[in-house]
């Protein structure tokens, strides 16, 4: 028996799609529902390591915590990790295939990776009760139409009803809504079933003569108009979309416990990945987290982070040109905390030799840290766990670099104390190891070496779970859902597929 399913597309990139499929998964696992997320393509430098050694979207890995089980690669089959303007990794069911242009992957390779797509989402249908499925992007994308692999080209391949998301912040969401539908075949427009508006501010019913008359030039609902919420930005895809100058939630940074509060500034690279690194900094009482592209922002820093990035050599250059590199020299010699993660541990040692990713050769890093990296082309990817500054601490690894240690202290080491991975250099930190900082014992004896090299009076809070705060931001999301969506007819939808008899509306797809 195949499980129900339904595709959440969206008028635009950055819609709401990730969200709203997360507070869909979250509202039926509190249902008692068994669900699962899939996402067919994913383009994203945010990205998780499953259970299995397998590297899927972070954004899918939030998804299925939101439905409660374990990710898996069957949820994100395909992943495009950007290398620049023009070309990505190809990443297929976990593990990476090749480089490929962005005319090489459209051109023909994308089209043949729709048998893996579509039997990904075979297995989850025959394992769960639904499969919540996201689009990219938007499904009017003609240009790309003959090839999709994500959004019509899944839904009309799996016959999945197509929920179409629209952000109404952003304006003209009506026009984006007819639009959206106005451009797909007679085929396509069969399985679209009907809308949802995202990000409402103000009074639901100055809204709702415009629902009524999008009703009949579509004769598609609205399933339901979800208000504006602060903070629920959750494990975004694309790192290349974060604003320099904003922080990194839109909800107000709690009052410290101590005296001082912590400041953090997170170096913005080219290419920058898995930026939620600093999330767990980000939800700590009185740390206030920023990123930064200029060396003067860098002054009245507590700790300065240099994050992962797809591009080390790139951002090393990046680095220097801005004058960025040189303050982090200066940091470094006067004993004013760094850490580096990933890339960003990379570029603070003394070389890199690099014919994988950038094919530069041998590249001087910024000296920093006594280690010598070397890109293989096999990729790690793990889930490691080990100890640091007493204690227990546990991440996931993306990379190509290996690193060789020479000198230094270890920095996160096994029960026996012999090290795992990265070293310390006075107060500069360095790791491989994603996510070690939402180890919350960690991360506060971390924050506390932090303040006193600063000379800060900052008190970590005792109580902070980022585990915690985490649940609570899906079941905010899984409250949206039950209370401003029509959760029976979205049901109805999953179970039974679109309504027939939906009218086509004109012009439809060119020819």
């Amino acid at each position: 028996m195949t499980g129900g399913g339904l595709l959440v597309a969206g008028t635009t990139s950055d819609a709401g799609k990730s969200v709203v499929t997360a507070g869909i998964c979250r509202w039926l696992a509190r249902q008692g529902v068994k669900v699962a997320p899939f996402k067919a393509q994913n383009m994203s430098l945010n990205s998780f390591v499953t259970r299995e050694g397998a590297e899927i979207g972070r954004a899918q890995a939030m998804q299925a915590q939101a439905c409660r089980i374990e990710p898996t690669a069957l949820m994100n089959p395909v992943l495009l990790k950007p290398g620049g303007e023009r070309s990505s990794q190809v990443v297929l069911l976990g593990r990476p295939v090749g480089e490929l242009s962005a005319r090489g992957y459209h051109g023909g390779r994308q089209q043949q990776l729709l048998g893996t797509v579509l039997d990904s989402l075979a297995q989850l249908r025959a394992t769960y009760d639904a499969v919540i499925c996201e689009g990219a992007g938007s499904p009017a994308e003609i240009n790309l139409r003959r090839t999709d692999i994500v959004n019509m080209g899944i839904a009309r391949n799996a016959s999945l009803p197509v929920l179409v998301v629209g952000d109404i912040d952003r304006g003209g969401v009506f026009a984006s809504f007819f639009g959206t539908v106005a451009l797909l075949s007679r085929e396509d427009q069969e399985l679209v079933a009907g809308f949802l508006v995202n990000k409402f501010r103000g009074d639901v019913s100055l809204l709702e003569p415009g629902l009524d008359m999008l009703h009949g030039l579509t004769g598609r609902h609205t399933y339901g108009v979800l208000p504006f919420r602060h903070g629920l930005g959750i494990d975004e895809e694309d790192g290349l979309a974060v604003s320099l100058r904003g922080a990194v939630r839109e909800s107000a940074v709690a009052a410290p416990l101590g005296e001082d509060v912590l400041r953090v500034a997170v170096c913005a690279v080219p290419l920058m990945s898995n930026f939620t690194d600093v999330d767990a900094l980000a939800a700590e009482p009185g740390v206030v987290v920023r990123f930064v592209d200029r060396p003067e922002e860098l002054a009245d820093a507590d700790l300065v982070v240099v994050p992962g990035t797809r591009g080390t050599v790139r951002a090393l250059q990046w680095l220097r040109e801005r004058g960025l590199a040189d303050a982090l020299k200066r940091r470094a010699a006067e004993g004013r905390p760094v850490l580096g993660i990933c890339g960003g541990f990379q570029i603070l040692g003394e070389r890199i030799e690099d014919d994988v990713e950038s094919r530069a050769g041998r590249v001087d890093g910024l000296g920093i840290l006594p280690v010598r990296v070397r890109f293989a082309r096999e990729k790690t990817l793990e889930r490691p766990v080990g100890k640091a500054l007493g204690e227990p601490v546990e991440g996931y690894e993306i990379h190509h670099g290996v690193a060789d240690v020479r000198g230094g202290a270890a920095f996160i080491s096994d029960d026996g104390g012999r090290s795992l991975d990265g070293c310390r250099a006075g107060q500069t930190w360095g790791t491989h190891w994603h996510g070690s900082l939402e180890s919350d014992g960690f991360r506060r004896a971390f924050l506390r070496e932090v303040a006193a090299a600063a000379g800060r009076r900052f008190v970590p809070a005792p109580d902070t779970s980022f585990a915690a705060l985490r649940e609570e931001q899906l079941d905010r999301l899984g409250d949206l859902i039950e209370q401003h969506a029509d959760t029976d007819a979205l049901w109805r939808l999953i179970e039974s597929g679109a309504p027939p008899g939906l009218p086509f509306v004109p012009p439809g797809a060119p020819a």
